[in-house]
């Protein structure tokens, strides 16, 4: 016999778990299959709005004392291009807010999240992947790898860049190759970070440094994969050398910690977000380069997003797996995300290309943005999504 239920998500990353959190704690009937997740040694940067999410599924206040606190952010063109932009400062009290956001480690967040689920009466999670999925004309019939049927009349697809709900709902997704590797690692400093997050702009790509507590940051470095392969065998000691030199030495002496990653950077978009009976989160919907913080938080947003239709179409006595319901989900997703992936994207692009109009507008675009505070105000906002809820 299956398990017959109102919501199924599928994926155990952190877009996932919320979306689950999300779905039952506004009521919805929901099951998680969700294998155990592998070691993440990365950190995440919260904005505003998801930290405001987060609050209402109750896991916020355990995360809080484990964050750093953005309260400003900073560009810096390092490009060595013949025309620089000007450095600038963004400050989260332009905006009336405390901080930006809060940068946490990704093994404290899912520890948190896994113990809220665990309370939540309308969920059930199981620690297992999907094998297939059929979507009906009424519902979703997913088998699981350890024999378990299910039977969802919605499924939300958190399960990454090589979904199998994607290729489910027969949604077309386009992904592409960057001549670029990330390197992620957190480390201790001797000056302080000041609750500054710091993207310096580099012509092999973006060198994002943020606020851990203490005296102590993460970082995202893209660059070509020869040279990240290259840093990615140096020992501690070798590496802190190079990275006080990428940094410019804007922390003082730097003490890698052991764990470190290096993944090739790549990208992918959808045609749309929701087929079938099947609406797609997170990375199985978007992958970013990492500049701007937009990646998770764009799969919160998702999340969001998906639970409130689902909640409001079951308090109005409708199906939350409908065409209409998939519709509004398509819209939603598409006037947020698909925006915000496309400035990303270029950006990153115009880094990798020696090209002088690129620099010069690129440049153009900080000045305009030290020099007129309403569209400052207007960039911050739309950044953080402080007017999305």
């Amino acid at each position: 016999m299956s398990i017959e239920t109102q919501a199924l998500v599928v994926g155990g990353g952190p877009a996932g778990l919320i979306a689950a959190a999300l779905l039952a704690s506004s009521g919805v009937p929901t099951v998680l299959a969700a294998p155990p997740a592998p070691a993440d040694t990365r950190t995440t940067a919260l904005m505003h709005s998801s930290l405001a999410l987060l609050s209402k599924i109750g896991v916020w206040p355990q995360l809080s004392p484990k964050t750093g606190a953005l309260k400003k952010l900073r560009l810096v063109d390092a490009s060595g291009g013949l025309i620089r932009a000007p450095e600038i400062l963004f400050d989260s009290t332009e905006l009336g807010l405390t901080a930006f956001g809060h940068n946490i480690e990704n093994t404290h967040l899912l520890a948190a999240l896994h113990e809220t689920l665990a309370g939540l009466p309308h969920l059930r999670v199981i620690a297992s992947a999907a094998s297939r999925i059929a979507p009906g004309p009424d519902r979703v019939e997913v088998t699981l790898e350890n024999g378990e049927e299910i039977s969802a009349r919605l499924v939300v697809g958190a399960d990454g860049r090589n979904s199998t709900c994607r290729d489910a709902a027969g949604i077309d997704a386009k992904i592409w190759d960057y001549p670029q590797s990330a390197l992620t690692l957190n480390f201790s400093h001797s000056r302080p970070h000041n609750f500054i997050s710091t993207e310096f702009h580099r012509r092999g790509g973006p060198l994002v440094v943020v606020p851990l507590p203490g005296d102590r940051s993460s970082m995202v470095f893209v660059n070509t994969p020869e040279e990240l392969a290259m840093l990615a065998r140096f020992e501690d000691a070798a590496l802190g050398r190079e990275l006080e030199t990428v940094t410019h030495g804007l922390l003082g002496r730097i003490l890698p910690d052991e764990a470190r990653g290096a993944r090739p950077l790549s990208g992918l978009s959808v045609k749309t977000f929701a087929a079938r009976r099947i609406v797609l989160v997170g990375e199985s919907a978007h992958v970013l380069p990492p500049i701007g913080a937009q990646g998770l938080n764009l799969g919160i947003r998702d999340a969001a997003e998906i639970a409130e239709l689902a909640s409001a179409a079951l308090a109005a006595g409708q199906d939350p797996g409908s065409p209409a319901l998939l519709a509004a989900y398509d819209k939603a997703r598409h006037s947020d995300a698909r925006p915000r992936q496309i400035a990303v994207d270029l950006l990153n692009r115009s880094l990798l290309a020696d090209f002088l109009p690129l620099d010069a507008a690129r440049a153009f675009g900080l000045w305009a943005l030290a020099a007129l505070p309403p569209l400052r105000r207007e960039v911050m906002r739309r950044g953080v999504a402080l007017a999305d809820r």
